[in-house]
């Protein structure tokens, strides 16, 4: 591979510009991974050795609490580094290192996201046949379709990236290697690497979010018997939000909404952010803008997962007071 690279490190800009809110964010964003990490680490302790948790619902958590410690981690430290020492430098290769650890973990997250809503769309829909069609083997063979497919759309863009002519400016509009921030950098034409991240990234993320919808929205109308005449090939949450609160009973209504909250909740703040970011023009206007909404699906939604997803779980919260007075109490 021909290495035409002029540029031998670049400079991360960081967050934000603004003077003063250095300490205030390196204590609140540290917060927040820390208890990110925490929650996160509880879901995987818990998935392994609380023996009613072995299920595929909680196996796919497993596997999404792994991908947002990962996730998180490939960011948030360098992050926080850089609100105590300002503009950083990182190597062209350390750079690849986490655009490629970015992307893989991000996509994996998205297809997995699209399995679980898979998984809770059987076991709703054709509870009879949920043991045959989530065999132990069909869980495995989803989860690790999830990860091969994010590593392969990572690689892509990595090697891709990998071939451009970087010969200054160095300074990353960004405060860690994405694709965009580091296209806009290059010297030779982009067009080829643009139009992979419109097409494959938009379809690692576009058709995903598509299928949730749908098993989500099917999941509703088949809660309370009813399906639509019509067929739902795209659909969105007011629609779906406003179909339960159509729903003549209270039950229903309650029902419907407790099947497909978590998961509503989850998906909207990870796809709908990562669309805004990838799908959307790249412009001075959007590039700030861009910034608090990578915040959100690096942050935020590795945090609020165990909270929405699991914690609030009555059988979650009896495993870990479990494990605690197994393992924490003084004899």
């Amino acid at each position: 591979m021909e290495n035409r690279t002029e540029v031998s490190e670049f400079i991360l800009m960081g967050l934000t510009n603004l003077q003063g809110l250095e300490h205030f964010l390196f204590a609140l964003f540290l917060l927040l991974y820390v208890a990110s990490l925490l929650g996160n680490g509880a879901i995987v302790a818990m998935a392994l050795m609380e023996p009613r948790l072995h299920t595929p619902m909680y196996f796919f958590l497993g596997n999404l609490s792994c991908l947002d410690i990962c996730y998180s981690t490939v960011t948030v430290p360098k992050m926080l580094s850089g609100f105590l020492s300002g503009c950083q430098t990182i190597s062209f290769a350390g750079c690849l290192a986490q655009l490629h650890f970015f992307h893989f973990l991000g996509s994996s997250e998205a297809v997995l996201l699209a399995v679980m809503a898979y998984d809770r769309y059987v076991a709703i829909c054709n509870p009879l046949r949920y043991r045959l069609l989530m065999s132990t083997q069909a869980c495995l063979c989803l989860a690790a379709a999830s990860w091969v497919t994010g590593f392969l759309h990572a690689l892509m863009h990595t090697i891709m990236t990998s071939q451009l002519c970087f010969c200054g400016p160095s300074r990353v509009p960004h405060f860690f290697c994405d694709i965009k921030p580091l296209l806009s950098l290059a010297c030779g034409s982009t067009r080829l690497n643009l139009s992979l991240l419109n097409i494959v990234t938009g379809g690692i993320v576009v058709i995903p979010f598509i299928l949730t919808l749908i098993k989500l929205a099917t999941m509703i109308f088949s809660s309370i018997d009813t399906l639509p005449p019509f067929l739902l090939t795209l659909a969105s949450y007011v629609c779906i939000i406003s179909t339960i609160l159509r729903i003549p009973s209270t039950t229903g209504r309650q029902k419907a909404f407790s099947t497909c909250s978590s998961h509503l909740m989850v998906v909207t703040i990870f796809y709908g952010t990562v669309i805004i970011v990838y799908m959307l023009p790249d412009t001075d206007a959007l590039r700030d803008l861009n910034k608090v909404f990578s915040v959100f699906y690096m942050v935020l939604t590795p945090l609020a997962n165990p909270l929405i997803y699991s914690l609030r779980n009555k059988e979650v919260k009896e495993a870990l007071s479990k494990i605690i007075s197994k393992y924490m109490v003084l004899p």
